[in-house]
């Protein structure tokens, strides 16, 4: 899967960057600007990614594939314990990938009202989930903490967990994989401001490459009221830091 990223830097000029000359900006153009990060295209968390019309390989042909691939590694096909094994991977693709096939929106159409005026954040931590590296298709897997602050309504807490593993279980970065899960909270349910914080493992780097196991990669994702304010940032943080009893 693509994705699409629409930058949100204005244009300030239609002149290329040769046509100006350094005594043609003033020192106020010279200051950086107040830049926000990139949106998603909300095609990408509106919508399931695979259409019912679009052209894909038969089951037959995938584990056709699989085949290939085992006898690419020098393994021979045929042999007893290999008989079965292009089905089993083709079923376990389906599993794996179920996300392409969910739809994030209808996750979090249904809503609650009766929430009695509560203003601040609601934050689920520790969501355990399973990716896949789009880069070299292996598992990279940890944990997922979402905070949001709603304005009347409010989603069921089981909800976010579906919406992770609905992005969770399509070929990812961690870095995208983190901006999905904000930008669809922040379109669909449209709170005051999202936090998302996703620390993993990855097994592109733990056993292949600098097989470094252990290591852990941190992203994060802020808009509106966490973006704005750095002290719900850290009172975000703070939360999500608290030792389990």
């Amino acid at each position: 899967m693509d994705a699409l990223i629409k930058s949100l830097r204005p244009k300030t000029s239609d002149s290329k960057p040769s046509d100006l000359k350094t005594s043609d900006v003033k020192p106020s153009e010279t200051k950086p600007a107040d830049v926000r990060p990139a949106e998603l295209d909300p095609s990408e968390f509106l919508a399931a990614a695979v259409r019912a019309d679009q052209p894909r390989p038969s089951r037959a042909e995938a584990e056709s594939a699989v085949q290939t691939l085992l006898s690419y590694i020098g393994e021979n096909p045929e042999r007893e314990g290999l008989l079965d094994t292009p089905r089993r991977v083709v079923e376990a693709f389906d599993e794996l990938y179920q996300g392409y096939h969910q739809c994030p929106a209808e996750v979090l159409d249904r809503t609650f009202g009766e929430t009695a005026g509560y203003d601040d954040f609601v934050l689920v931590r520790d969501i355990e989930f399973t990716s896949q590296c789009e880069h070299h298709m292996m598992p990279f897997y940890g944990r997922a903490h979402i905070a949001y602050t709603p304005v009347e309504r409010v989603v069921g807490l089981s909800k976010l967990a579906r919406l992770t593993d609905i992005f969770a279980r399509r070929l990812q970065t961690q870095e995208h994989l983190t901006a999905q899960i904000a930008a669809a909270i922040d379109e669909i349910l449209k709170p005051r401001g999202v936090a998302v914080l996703i620390e993993a493992e990855h097994t592109c780097m733990s056993v292949r490459g600098v097989a470094k196991h252990g290591a852990m990669t941190f992203t994060s994702r802020y808009t509106g009221m966490f973006r704005d304010n750095p002290a719900e940032q850290a009172r975000f943080i703070s939360l999500v830091r608290v030792p389990q009893r």
